[in-house]
């Protein structure tokens, strides 16, 4: 026997709509044969008709636009996850991203920021913004802490701070190329409306970033080589690679390696000093 159901959206629904509490949503706790809101209270709830959500658990209701089927994760008081499955159940499809602005950084991924000893890592935003980093990035990169939050930015480093483009051996390319990642992450993300004043602020301060943001261009972040004219320790070469947090997806790990046994004793160097 299949142990996949038939009607997966219609039971997921039910299931949900079970574990809902009648009193805290403000409904009558008498005589109730079944727990959880009935199906009349959970179609008032979503301003949808009692007789096609009736018809929908029941797995004829057809399929839900978009808009029907976030009001009903309202309604049943879905979290991300779990709405993002209510789409893929009813569209297989997940839903439009939302920019929420990014969660807190984790007590945990502080810790594994901190564990990286002698690799550079970074917390990132979809847009950009620098939001954590460990020791090595500060001796290596950039002292993000001594810099005003409004400036720890990818974009407002490479194309306003002075020295940060000094210090990046191959620019031009290396800013062409952080132009096209940060329009394919906003757009992932569903950002675009939330960063049109960086966007705005970077065209007017710097025609080199309007020039390579009409260019259109997307790129994928991935794994890639970055050359860095260290003040103090002179050239260094790192290998990256960027990684989503599971359950955050609006940040993104970015950790840089040594990529020679001699760019590590240059990093080991630095942090001795």
């Amino acid at each position: 026997m299949s142990l996949v159901a038939e009607n997966e959206l219609g039971n997921f629904l039910k299931d949900r709509r079970a574990r809902l509490d009648p009193a805290a949503l403000g409904f009558g706790t008498s005589r109730r044969r079944t727990p959880g809101l009935r199906r009349e209270e959970v179609a008032n709830r979503a301003n949808v008709s009692a007789t096609w959500y009736t018809w929908l658990e029941q797995g004829r209701g057809g399929a839900p636009s978009a808009d029907v089927l976030d009001r009903l994760a309202r309604a049943l008081i879905l979290d991300p996850n779990e709405r993002e499955h209510l789409f893929m159940l009813a569209q297989h499809r997940p839903p439009e991203p939302r920019y929420a602005g990014p969660a807190p950084v984790s007590a945990r991924l502080r810790s594994i920021l901190d564990a990286l000893e002698f690799s550079p890592a970074l917390v990132i935003t979809s847009a950009f913004d620098i939001v954590a980093w460990n020791r090595a990035a500060t001796a290596v990169l950039v002292d993000y802490a001594a810099l005003a939050v409004d400036q720890r930015n990818v974009l407002r480093l490479l194309f306003g701070n002075a020295l940060v483009r000094a210090g990046v051996r191959d620019w031009e390319d290396e800013a062409r190329l952080a132009v096209a990642r940060f329009r394919l992450e906003v757009s992932k993300a569903g950002a675009s409306e939330a960063v049109q004043s960086l966007v705005d602020d970077l065209s007017e301060a710097s025609p080199e970033f309007r020039s390579m943001w009409l260019e259109n261009e997307v790129r994928p972040y991935g794994e890639g080589t970055k050359h860095v004219d260290h003040p103090k320790a002179g050239p260094l070469t790192l290998e990256y690679s960027s990684m989503s947090i599971d359950g955050q997806p609006n940040l993104s790990l970015v950790i840089y390696t040594a990529a020679t046994p001699a760019d590590r004793k240059l990093i080991a160097s630095l942090l001795d000093r």
